[in-house]
């Protein structure tokens, strides 16, 4: 890719967007653009990968190994979200991996002491950047809080709603995402199985709420899902 096309994918991330081209070029962003193919990891049990990542396009797998070998997936990350050392906090990521999954993946990344530099000269990044952290650990604490508490439909719908809500359209009641989720995935991200899923997921179409193929997930009716998430 180009360096003019990689300056442009960052620019477009909202951390970014409101430097100046004098500050892109201090921050020397392009520098740490990074790119991967399908399949390829960041990084792999990084018990001492001080790193913070940006997503500029495509997806990527985040979790680890368990005791018994098996792969245990914790989070699937995609455009626009943040992954690492997030909380700047080194040497705590306990064998974490990240894959990228689905197609090849675009990413901003800076070591961090680095990124630590640049929040000190950015006050406004350095908001910025705290906001968006902040949504990150609350993102994850209602998704331990479903788990310990609600059951599995519950934590599907509540799961499904959260996806509805990053595609929000005033003007219709209608939304349409890509889908690049398996009910594999699915499963693994509610604490659940792929069969209880998958059964779970042909009763919410039976009853109108979800559209869902192999493209494509569909909402026909967000206050319909709206309305259950908020009863669940």
């Amino acid at each position: 890719m180009a360096a003019d096309d990689k300056w442009l994918l960052i620019r477009n991330y909202d951390l970014w967007s409101n430097l100046t081209d004098e500050e892109y070029d201090e921050l020397n962003i392009v520098h740490n653009f990074i790119e991967a193919r399908k399949g390829d990891y960041i990084y792999f049990e990084a018990f001492h990968h001080n790193k913070l990542y940006f997503v500029k396009e495509g997806y990527l797998r985040i979790g680890y190994i368990d005791e018994s070998g098996r792969e245990v997936i914790k989070e699937i990350i995609q455009k626009g979200e943040l992954f690492g050392q997030i909380t700047l906090e080194k040497n705590s990521m306990n064998g974490e991996f990240a894959q990228a999954y689905k197609s090849g993946v675009s990413l901003c990344a800076f070591s961090i002491d680095d990124f630590q530099k640049l929040l000190q000269k950015k006050p406004a990044l350095a908001l910025k950047y705290s906001k968006q952290v902040g949504a990150k650990l609350r993102h994850i604490e209602n998704r331990l809080l479903n788990l310990l508490n609600k059951d599995v439909k519950t934590r599907l719908i509540n799961f499904l709603w959260q996806m509805a809500q990053k595609h929000l359209d005033p003007a219709s009641n209608t939304i349409c995402i890509p889908n690049y989720l398996t009910h594999e995935d699915i499963a693994n991200l509610i604490g659940s199985s792929r069969q209880t899923v998958t059964t779970l997921i042909n009763e919410l179409e039976a009853d109108g709420l979800l559209q869902y193929d192999r493209n494509e997930i569909c909402f026909p009716d967000v206050k319909k899902i709206q309305n259950h998430n908020n009863v669940a």
